[in-house]
């Protein structure tokens, strides 16, 4: 029996940099059969095909009803009509962050999700982060968030503020374990290269009282993806970059100490014993599992990881961090 039958048929659009990138990992997944893809650069796209044998489509529409899914790729401008024209005809669709460039374009995609009763997903991939997933779990009411995320100069998504190109991985993370709304944010924004800003800083805090300070820049002189979060009787940090965890945990010190215990006394006697914990990080590939666990979720009927809500709860966040910039 011919396995191929029960793989999701899959359709790609866009194949830059990235679209490539979505096309060797589809190739080679289990759980998908890739159909073909439609780039609106043809000469790009016949070089593609012809260099790694993907079947091109020069007729968007004929890729999606050739199809059960599209992945949208393609620049931010044109994921809404991307992805509306999929969903108008009962497509599941996964789309790359930022799930729109308007958070009006956004709700419209949720919309469509309802009345066409298809799934999407947004390309959150941190989410996925092999370091990320060993310690999400211990990340517990945190009420102070520092998180850091320095690129070195490239051209390539310089079309849109670095807080859609960059900050908003963090903002996505940061929403997905804190438990409250949004209650205030201050930022500035600096544009030093690009005609937006290539270096922000926001200042996010919640109705629960945490506070989570982000900075993102894409003209930095080395790459920095950290993230570091502090909580009751811990602190937790994750390099998103090089794939490693931190874990420092407090406890009641026991009544008699280990010579190789270490202990703190804050100035009411109060004494805490600190110890360290090594989560094992499993590595991964992250946008091979975030496209698998999305047929996954078509598969099974479930919730996918990184829902079409969130993607855009991310994108509002986002906004409202560049709107500051004018305040």
């Amino acid at each position: 029996m011919d396995k191929r039958k029960f793989m999701l048929k899959v359709g790609v659009m866009g194949a830059g940099h990235l679209g490539k990138i979505h096309l060797r990992l589809l190739d080679t997944s289990k759980k998908y059969e890739l159909i073909g893809f439609y780039d609106s650069d043809v000469e790009n796209a016949s070089t593609i095909a012809k260099e790694f044998g993907y079947t091109f489509y020069d007729d968007m529409e004929k890729l999606i009803d050739a199809v059960d899914v599209i992945d949208i790729v393609t620049p931010t401008l044109s994921h809404f009509d991307c992805a509306k024209r999929a969903m108008e005809k009962g497509r599941h669709v996964f789309i790359e962050k930022p799930i729109t460039t308007t958070y009006e374009e956004a709700t419209q995609l949720l919309e469509l999700e309802r009345k066409y009763d298809v799934k999407g997903q947004v390309g959150h991939v941190e989410r996925f982060n092999p370091a990320f997933s060993a310690v999400k779990h211990q990340i517990h009411q945190p009420m102070f968030i520092e998180a850091h995320r320095l690129a070195e100069f490239n051209p390539r998504g310089t079309d849109v503020p670095v807080v859609l190109d960059l900050m908003i991985h963090d903002i996505d993370a940061i929403l997905s374990v804190v438990d409250s709304e949004v209650k205030q944010i201050n930022a500035s924004g600096v544009s030093v290269i690009s005609n937006s800003p290539d270096i922000a800083n926001a200042r996010i805090e919640f109705e629960n009282g945490c506070v989570a300070n982000l900075t993102a820049s894409r003209i930095s002189l080395k790459n920095m993806r950290k993230s570091r979060f502090f909580q009751k009787d811990a602190y937790i940090s994750v390099d998103f970059l090089e794939k490693k965890v931190e874990v420092v945990k407090m406890k009641d010190a026991p009544e008699k100490e280990g010579d190789f215990d270490m202990i703190l006394q804050n100035a009411e006697g109060v004494k805490k014993q600190i110890y360290f914990e090594n989560p094992e990080v499993h590595v991964n590939n992250a946008i091979l599992d975030e496209l698998e666990t999305f047929a996954d979720a078509i598969e099974k009927n479930t919730i996918p990881v990184v829902t079409l809500t969130q993607g855009t709860l991310a994108l509002k966040v986002a906004l409202e961090v560049i709107e500051a910039f004018k305040n």
